[in-house]
């Protein structure tokens, strides 16, 4: 089964011509590291992470990514003020979030500010690879019908 989700990811990045940037927010360092451990099964996926919003905001005020995944629940900025700024410098970007303790309040809210996702801590490797795939996919198709 992992093998599918591999490939998935695989035939995209190909599609692309490039291997997607991904960029991983959290403030827990083995959170961070299991997931871009995760990433490295493939090459399709180039990782940067951050330590928290603020890091993650001025990354992306210079960096373009395909995806951002982001907690929730950070000290300073949160995971709702990470994607609201994403909103506002690359409305396009997709966010998935990634949460262990959140309220239902702050997933509904998170989905009605255009987060594309959420998954619950612990994350499986092989849900976590099939969310990244049907977020990018659904984001190349949705490019690709505007450029049409």
């Amino acid at each position: 089964m992992l093998e599918n989700e591999i490939a998935a990811l695989n035939q995209l990045a190909e599609r692309k011509r490039r291997p997607f940037k991904l960029l991983i927010v959290d403030d827990e360092l083995w959170v961070r590291e299991t997931f871009a451990e995760f990433c490295k099964l493939t090459e399709a996926l180039e990782v940067e992470t951050a330590i928290d919003g603020v890091e993650a905001v001025k990354k992306i005020e210079k960096n373009s990514f395909d995806l951002i995944t982001v907690d929730l629940i950070m000290p300073e900025l949160s995971g709702l003020d990470v994607l609201m700024e994403v909103k506002k410098v690359s409305p396009e970007t997709p966010v998935m979030i990634i949460t262990g303790n959140a309220t239902d309040r702050l997933v509904h809210e998170a989905g009605l500010m255009g987060a594309s996702g959420v998954l619950y801590k612990p994350v499986e490797l092989p849900l976590f690879l099939t969310e990244l795939t049907t977020v990018l996919a659904n984001k190349r198709e949705s490019t690709e019908s505007r450029k049409s």
